[in-house]
């Protein structure tokens, strides 16, 4: 199979992505076990893509338990460097309305019980995530959704938590505090992941709801799902306009990212990791 140029993680209620045409399923086996679902491999918008419901195709994985290892690492043994995701978030801002869709720019992490790096048995690496989305991704999610009849909000905090209860009170106002604008549960692991093997990442952040912070005011589920079906399409449409768009060649520093991040020796690192992660590490180590 030739490489793929586009993986694309779909979040709830963004379970198959239409559009994607000569579509097939294929199952990738990796290290770190079973992703989510096999990855439907298709043409969208003349390009070639694998598309992976996040939460499995009947929605029974919790944030908590997705294999996001497996998941990424898929993607890359199936030739991605670019990856799109989609996901639910509930908003903290009065002005980041229900259906709106954000693009974060920013993370802060209040998850607890997560793998979050290919980097162990006897290999360490430390990349950067100061700027954890894509700039050239990010452009041109904005020029695609200026197509679409749906209001983008450009920038902002993305607060990644736990789950998959919802937010108390208490914590939806302490992080009202942090000027995040949404909250959601399973963004920033993969951005992580995908920086470790050096894939671009960027999400569109669908806004179902306004969290509980709101006076006299809870999380339902009945209207999340509503409002799911809602960004669904206009997600699909926005996904639609960046893969067409996007230039073949990569103008960010995504694909660099383990340049100067490895630390441990080379001669020192273990056959069996130097085999598990080769798609990752290969080309980055010396008579790999």
């Amino acid at each position: 199979m030739n490489a793929i140029e586009f993986g694309i993680i779909g979040g709830s209620g963004l379970y198959e992505l239409a559009g994607v045409e000569d579509g097939q399923d294929v199952r990738v086996e990796t290290p770190f076990g079973e992703p989510s679902a096999p990855y439907r491999v298709g043409r969208l918008s003349g390009r070639s893509v694998a598309f992976l419901p996040r939460h499995g195709v009947d929605h029974n994985l919790s944030p908590t338990c997705i294999n996001y290892r497996a998941n990424i690492f898929g993607f890359k043994k199936l030739g991605v460097r670019r990856l799109l995701s989609a996901s639910a978030v509930g908003s903290m801002r009065e002005g980041i309305a229900p259906r709106d869709i954000v693009l974060p720019d920013q993370f802060i992490d209040r998850t607890r019980h997560r793998p979050d790096t290919f980097f162990s048995d006897g290999v360490v690496a430390h990349v950067s995530m100061a700027d954890p989305f894509c700039p050239q991704l990010s452009e041109t999610a904005v020029a695609a959704a200026a197509r679409v009849p749906v209001l983008l909000h450009k920038g902002g905090v993305y607060l990644c938590m736990e789950g998959p209860q919802f937010s108390t009170r208490a914590e939806s106002v302490l992080y009202r505090a942090w000027d995040v604008a949404v909250i959601g549960m399973t963004n920033l692991q993969e951005a992580r992941l995908a920086r470790e093997a050096e894939l671009c990442y960027l999400t569109l952040a669908l806004v179902t709801d306004y969290d509980c912070w709101r006076e006299g005011q809870a999380v339902d589920v009945r209207e999340i799902l509503d409002n799911l079906r809602h960004n669904a399409a206009h997600a699909a449409m926005i996904l639609k306009g960046i893969v067409g768009a996007l230039p073949r060649e990569r103008t960010c520093n995504c694909g660099e990212a383990l340049v100067h991040a490895i630390l441990t020796a080379p001669a020192a690192i273990p056959r069996a990791t130097r085999e598990k992660l080769a798609p990752i590490l290969a080309h980055r180590l010396p008579g790999a």
